[in-house]
């Protein structure tokens, strides 16, 4: 598959991404990073925001299904089960493994995917070598980990890249 760090689209949130333009679009499955993407990082639940937007989704019969990179134990599955989500944690991005172990468990052809997340080099890439179109949004908060400002840093040129050929959010 393709090796791009340029995400297919741009948003300034999850938010931004409408249930009804999603459908639209004929995405049916929405995959989603979990920290910095869906919720700030150690928030150990979905807020009512996330969760209204996870039932418009529904409404729309979308899917949404968290791949994340992330170590811990429970923060993943914990998360996941109190929004009512399915999720594959310790996936391995930029890996195309979780991708393609989230399409093969819901059916849903990569045409018909769509993965938004924060980060161009695990993320994106990840989702772009699947085949899957990827939407790049904005990180939610900084944390505490100062090596993230250096990665998003080093991710600055592909950010002005995808802003200059945009292309209009489904």
């Amino acid at each position: 598959m393709p090796f791009s760090l340029i995400p297919r689209h741009l948003a300034e949130s999850v938010y931004q991404l409408t249930p009804r333009r999603l459908k639209a679009h004929g995405i049916r499955l929405v995959l989603a990073d979990l920290d910095n993407t869906l919720a700030p990082y150690e928030e150990p639940l979905p807020s009512p925001a996330l969760r209204q937007w996870k039932e418009e989704l529904e409404a729309q019969g979308i899917t949404l299904f968290v791949v994340s990179n992330s170590r811990k134990s429970h923060r993943c599955p914990d998360f996941c089960r109190a929004l009512g989500v399915p999720c594959v944690r310790h996936s391995g991005k930029p890996s195309r493994k979780g991708f393609l172990r989230a399409l093969e468990e819901t059916g849903v052809p990569p045409e018909q995917t769509l993965m938004v997340g924060d980060q161009i080099f695990t993320d994106i890439l990840g989702a772009n070598r699947a085949g899957i179109a990827s939407v790049l949004v904005k990180p939610i908060a900084w944390g505490k980990n100062p090596f993230r400002r250096v990665r998003y840093a080093f991710e600055t040129p592909f950010r002005m890249a995808a802003m200059a050929r945009h292309t209009p959010t489904p």
